[in-house]
């Protein structure tokens, strides 16, 4: 990989509970959290279905792309002049998805939809899966968004030398709290990348609890947060030129093996 003029970029994860099927009550929440924000944020990241819970009631809480989640993403991003991600329920002529959405100050968008869909809570059944790999910029670095359960599939995730970063939002239940933290620092080994990933914490309307285990692992493996059981806002700073220092020094990315995504 060439090595790239990365500056340092400033990161927010919100892990909190989310309240259930009540769009506007997840948006005045997290309104009141992003005004604790420190100076100079760039990325702040959000859960998985932020504003409803993870739902199969895709019928029922979908909103469009024009609906007002979409649009308190573009006032938060413009008031707070940074990128504000997380995945949203959204209604296409497509289908129903389990959208992330990565918000610029300038009202664009990037959106990612979620590929592997949980099969066990019956995922598939209620969403349409993502078929687009797409990367979005931030301050210069390139970040892989990936939603939940996206997790657990590396070859989706490898790094083709397109990306520094990636971001996972979820919904990951404290019955699998390991394999969470584990998944996210394998992925950022075998990628030689930063991970930031954001879950949340309390109980939902299905009864599923949820311990947190928001992180961000540097790409040699290191913890550099990890946070469980609290709601909590968590500051990180992602060093550009660690990250090309690490990658020239142990260059495993050019042994990595060719291949392509068929479908």
């Amino acid at each position: 990989m060439q090595p790239l003029d990365l500056q340092p970029l400033q990161v927010a994860l919100l892990q909190t509970a989310t309240h259930w099927h009540d769009a506007a009550a997840n948006r005045a929440m997290f309104s009141e959290q992003l005004k604790n924000l420190q100076q100079g944020v760039q990325l702040a990241v959000l859960p998985e279905m932020f504003s409803t819970g993870f739902t199969m009631a895709s019928t029922e809480v979908a909103e469009t792309m024009q609906g007002p989640t979409v649009d308190w993403l573009r006032q938060q991003a413009a008031a707070h002049n940074m990128v504000l991600c997380g995945s949203v329920v959204i209604r296409a002529a497509e289908g129903y998805f389990n959208r992330f959405m990565a918000v610029y100050p300038n009202g664009e968008l990037v959106h990612y939809d979620k590929r592997h869909l949980f099969r066990m809570a019956g995922e598939h059944e209620h969403y349409a899966a993502g078929v687009a790999r797409p990367t979005f910029e931030v301050g210069g670095w390139r970040i892989l968004p990936l939603v939940c359960y996206d997790l657990r599939f590396p070859v989706w995730s490898r790094n083709r030398r397109d990306y520094d970063a990636i971001v996972t939002v979820a919904n990951w239940p404290a019955a699998r709290r390991m394999a969470w933290n584990r998944l996210l620092c394998a992925r950022a080994i075998e990628n030689q990348a930063y991970m930031v990933g954001v879950n949340i914490v309390g109980e939902d309307g299905n009864g599923v609890t949820y311990s947190g285990g928001s992180a961000v692992y540097a790409p040699d493996g290191e913890t550099l947060v990890e946070v469980f059981d609290e709601a909590r806002m968590v500051h990180v700073q992602l060093d550009g030129a660690q990250l090309n220092d690490y990658r020239e020094a142990f260059p495993a990315w050019r042994d990595a093996d060719e291949f392509e995504l068929t479908k």
